[in-house]
């Protein structure tokens, strides 16, 4: 529990991380940061799907729309957190000089992702009024 305290308060002050090892190159740091900024492209989307769905398909069944809408927005929420949290992971191992972190969140994705879309196929395939 207290490593998992530790990791949120290197989101809110990032001066503690660099406390840590000794700088890397900074082309690593800005790769990170990139990465970073991916994860959020992918959030925002995520999200931004997630309202499409319940704006844009006012014809699916409220059950349907509202579940799969839910989905993609709590995927696009789990995304931001998770992007933040390996920034910072990335960040304190790089300096440390030990190993990238690894992480079976970008799996969990793919799979919710999929799953979504393949009941959107399945809706579109049966019909609106399923």
């Amino acid at each position: 529990m207290i490593g998992f305290v530790r990791s949120i308060r290197l989101w809110f002050v990032p001066a503690e991380v660099r406390r840590e090892g000794t700088t890397p190159d900074y082309r690593f740091s800005l790769a990170n940061e990139r990465t970073f900024l991916a994860w959020l492209r992918t959030a925002l989307a995520l999200i931004g799907g997630g309202f499409a769905v319940d704006q844009f398909l006012p014809d699916l069944r409220w059950g349907w729309r509202v579940g799969l809408a839910l989905a993609l927005l709590a995927a696009g929420v789990l995304c931001s957190l998770r992007a933040v949290n390996h920034w910072a992971r990335c960040e304190r191992a790089m300096r440390r000089g030990e190993d990238l972190p690894v992480s079976r969140f970008p799996a969990l994705l793919s799979l919710v992702v999929a799953v979504v879309a393949v009941v959107m196929v399945v809706v579109v395939l049966v019909g609106w009024e399923v």
